[in-house]
C-alpha cells in the first residue's frame, strides 16, 4: 500500500490553489475545475470543490469539517531559514517562525487561507537527519 494524497475541501479551489502553488513552488494539475493535484516527489497534495462532497454520500460531511483542523499538512525543506525569507510577507497566519523542536528539526507553522496549520521543518541534529535520511 502506498500513501496516494491528502485532499482539502474548499469553497475556494482557485485562491487555494494560487496559495498553495506558490508556497510549494509547484504548478498544479487541474483535471476539472473543481479538483487540484500539487504533485511533489513525495507526495501529492489535492484540493477540491465542497461540490465534490456529494459524490462521497449524504453523510461523507458534516457541519463542523469547516471549522476542525486537526491535521498539520507537513513539508520537508532543505533550507528553513531561505523558506522563511521567501515567505515571510506573504503568509499572513504565522503560528510560530522558525523554531528548533525537542526531536531535531527546525520547523515554521503557519494556516493556509482555510486555517489549515502548514509545518515546514528540516532535520538540524545528526539524529534527526539520520532518523529521517531514508524517508524522504
Amino acid at each position: 500500500m502506498n500513501f496516494a494524497s491528502v485532499r482539502i475541501i474548499t469553497d475556494d479551489v482557485d485562491g487555494l490553489v494560487a496559495f498553495y502553488e506558490h508556497v510549494l513552488g509547484v504548478p498544479a494539475e487541474r483535471p476539472a475545475p473543481v479538483f487540484a493535484e500539487l504533485v511533489l516527489p513525495s507526495c501529492t497534495l489535492a484540493i477540491g470543490h465542497t461540490q465534490t462532497t456529494v459524490l462521497f454520500g449524504v453523510d461523507a460531511t458534516n457541519a463542523t469539517w469547516a471549522v476542525n483542523h486537526p491535521v498539520i499538512l507537513e513539508f520537508r525543506v532543505a533550507d528553513i531559514e531561505a523558506e522563511y525569507e521567501r515567505l515571510k510577507t506573504y503568509i499572513h497566519d504565522w503560528v510560530q517562525q522558525p523554531t528548533t523542536m525537542p526531536w531535531g528539526n527546525r520547523s515554521m507553522l503557519f494556516r493556509d487561507p482555510e486555517g489549515n496549520m502548514v509545518n515546514f521543518f528540516q532535520p538540524i541534529t545528526n539524529e534527526a537527519i539520520q532518523r529521517l535520511s531514508e524517508r524522504y
